[in-house]
């Protein structure tokens, strides 16, 4: 539009995918938080994986105040964001086949258990094995990634024997909403496009699926285990209670 900055371009873009979410994707993390709440309710535990930025959104719902304390990190070392030298061993550790059943093994997630999958692309070996050997395993997979990337006309090529994708080894699928390259603006002058989006979309749908669990364990009569805020009073010793009242299911502490 006239007149607008790059910065306002963005936040647009942002926004205008933050309704997409919310209005098309109402249904997918009613079942997602659902499924999460049904897990709990069992017995189960939850966990988290992201490989490279997708992590960031595994992260931010794992020990954080307003979080479920039952969401458990499930780290693969070298893989979990940009901590690794050189930082294209990351993306490299993405496409070995093996890791993720080994992984899971060592892994304390057992079946009657869920495990959030989120892969922007969906199409590396490690999200994909990730899912299927999860759900061999007896885990319920919810997976979130950008349906672009399998079904788009742009769609690339699945990096995974099976010619498979992630979407395609799920219990419930939430869609992001990014096209393929993650990248929301161009400009003169700038050869490459550039502003990503899909840590706000996909972070977005992790706090709206927790959210959802939420209050569906309220309606059963359950209080659902968050965690509290450690700067505001009290909320450290509101967090060991709950700690102490589900160290059986929460593996970050241990």
């Amino acid at each position: 539009m006239s007149g607008s900055t790059p910065a306002l371009q963005y936040l647009d873009a942002a926004i205008g995918l933050l309704q997409r979410v919310r209005d098309e994707e109402r249904e997918n993390i009613t079942a997602a938080g659902t499924l999460l709440a049904d897990t709990v309710v069992a017995g189960g535990r939850l966990f988290a994986f992201g490989a490279g930025h997708s992590s960031l959104a595994a992260q931010d719902v794992v020990y954080r105040a307003g979080s479920l304390a039952l969401m458990n990190l499930m780290a693969v070392p070298g893989a979990v964001g940009v901590d690794v030298m050189p930082a294209t061993l990351g993306s490299a550790l993405e496409r070995v086949d093996g890791l993720a059943a080994a992984v899971l093994d060592s892994s304390p997630a057992t079946a009657g258990d869920a495990l959030v999958i989120i892969s922007l692309s969906g199409r590396n070996a490690l999200p994909v094995e990730m899912a299927m050997n999860a759900r061999a395993l007896g885990l319920k997979v919810i997976g979130v990634t950008s349906l672009a990337y399998a079904t788009g006309p742009d769609a690339p090529k699945s990096r995974h024997a099976s010619g498979t994708y992630l979407r395609d080894h799920c219990d419930v699928v939430l869609d992001s909403k990014i096209d393929v390259g993650d990248a929301e603006l161009s400009h003169e002058g700038v050869d490459a496009p550039f502003a990503s989006a899909s840590t706000v979309t996909t972070s977005a749908l992790m706090q709206a699926t927790l959210a959802t669990c939420a209050t569906v364990l309220a309606d059963r009569g359950i209080q659902p285990p968050l965690l509290r805020s450690g700067n505001v009073d009290g909320g450290h010793d509101w967090n060991a209670r709950v700690f102490a009242e589900y160290r059986d299911r929460i593996f970050y502490q241990h």
